[in-house]
């Protein structure tokens, strides 16, 4: 029921986060010189309030979805009484802490670092930031992926470790990650103070040290060229998603024998996902995470603790059930994941065409309407569609992850339900934002694409 209630929960602070503290700041459209370092003037997540909650509610969500599906045991719904059936478990049968688990994330950790201050990259310029500054940013994630990837595979099969451990222990690693997450976080927010010149992320700057720290104070907390916020983004915890997936198929072949074309089909999805996102890595410095937000415990936890450890799900449910799918259901399936990833690239794609070279010709026949800040807004082609029309190839790959584990358990389909009501999150957000930057050209170009995420639905 934990689960639930967070769910309901966590949709009534995206809907209705706005909480001014202050009169509310002037408009970004307007002409009026602002100070480099204002303080924040609205909440979101409710405040200090709703901060507190996801402190604690983030990590119970990755715990509660732990024991509401426990190995050979997931929770079911039924149409007759008991509707709701959660499995048995004595807590005193998990281990919640173990040394193996701090040298393995503590490991992890650093090898990520390794590789990305020593394998070779391009170095790429940031977005100009609003004090006139751009950073560099150092792109070898893909590089970094192939060689975590092939190390950890020729480790299993020399024998010098065996995957199923990162099944056998998830718990234990879950829980060191969480404090690590939560170490880190202290550690941003109290570097923020330290040194002159910072570059405070406008959201991050209330001065309350519980809000602040959970959104994060800092835009870009670095040291030296050595991005915290870019890192995390994309490494540790993406490309050890990948790694325990494979860790999931590693326990199903250590107890049936072979791995199912369940096990199979999210792998290779979500691997390309993970793939897809390295090898456009230039594309994040231009997001609205490394831009616009600070680096705090909503990043700092979601970067290294959310993603590996809740989106492994349905692989870590498949290690131990082994729906069964026919070839209909398959392809069924593989056409899904193809539709999303062809809505998600090709949006994502012709965005970045189109910011870069308005006349190149992929992108020369695309409409948009000029704004008073000199930028243009896209209102054919993909994004004609809908203003987030990518979030709609997202969510359908979504499905396609879930799908193959059958509807003997609905905890599976978490994913599904939180990440719809993650990207109406960010429409909102994003839509707030872009309102604040272009004032009535926004409101034009709205009236011109009204959909916001699915065409003519939502």
């Amino acid at each position: 029921m934990f689960l639930f209630f967070f769910l309901f929960f966590s949709l009534f602070c995206f809907f209705f986060c706005g909480g001014s503290i202050e009169e509310e700041r002037e408009n970004m459209s307007g002409g009026k010189k602002e100070e480099l370092n204002p303080k924040t003037t609205e909440y979101e997540f409710m405040g200090p309030l709703g901060a507190i909650f996801m402190f604690f509610g983030l990590p119970g969500t990755v715990y509660g979805l732990f024991f509401i599906c426990l190995p050979h045991d997931c929770a079911k719904i039924q149409t007759e009484e008991p509707y709701f059936i959660f499995p048995k478990c004595n807590f005193e049968d998990f281990r919640f802490f173990s040394w193996d688990a701090v040298a393995v994330v503590l490991g992890w950790f650093f090898f990520q670092v390794a590789l990305e201050r020593i394998l070779p990259g391009t170095w790429i310029k940031g977005t100009k930031l609003r004090n006139g500054d751009q950073l560099d940013y150092k792109m070898n994630g893909l590089k970094a992926m192939f060689v975590s990837v092939v190390a950890v595979v020729a480790g299993h099969y020399l024998g010098y470790f065996d995957l199923a451990y990162l099944h056998d222990d998830f718990l234990a690693l879950a829980s060191v990650t969480i404090i690590f997450a939560a170490i880190m976080s202290v550690y941003l927010y109290v570097i923020s103070f330290m040194g002159k010149n910072k570059l405070l992320a406008l959201g991050g700057n209330s001065g309350n040290p519980i809000y602040d720290m959970f959104i994060g104070r800092e835009l870009n907390p670095r040291i030296g060229s050595f991005d915290l916020k870019v890192f995390c983004e994309l490494r540790p915890g993406l490309i050890g998603w990948v790694v325990l997936n494979l860790g999931m198929a590693a326990k199903q072949i250590s107890e049936t024998g072979s791995v199912t074309p369940s096990m199979i089909l999210v792998n290779i999805f979500q691997f390309y996902y993970v793939f897809d996102a390295l090898f456009f890595e230039p594309a994040i410095v231009t997001t609205m995470d490394i831009t616009t937000d600070g680096f705090g415990f909503m990043l700092c936890f979601g970067d290294l603790v959310w993603v590996p450890f809740t989106y492994t799900l349905q692989c870590r449910f498949l290690a131990t059930n082994s729906p069964d799918l026919g070839m209909i259901e398959v392809a069924g399936i593989v056409m899904l994941q193809l539709l999303g990833l062809y809505i998600f690239r090709g949006a994502n794609s012709q965005k970045d065409k189109f910011r870069k070279n308005p006349n190149d010709p992929a992108v020369a026949h695309i409409k948009y309407i000029d704004t008073k800040r000199g930028t243009r807004l896209m209102i054919s082609g993909w994004w004609g569609m809908s203003r987030h029309i990518n979030y709609f190839g997202d969510w359908l790959m979504a499905w396609a992850w879930c799908l193959p584990c059958g509807f003997a358990s609905p905890i599976p389909y978490f994913y599904v339900a939180y990440f719809a009501v993650l990207l109406i999150h960010r429409q909102i957000r994003d839509d707030h934002f872009c309102h604040q930057k272009y004032g009535k050209d926004w409101d034009k170009y709205c009236s011109l694409v009204p959909s916001r995420i699915v065409p003519y639905i939502y």
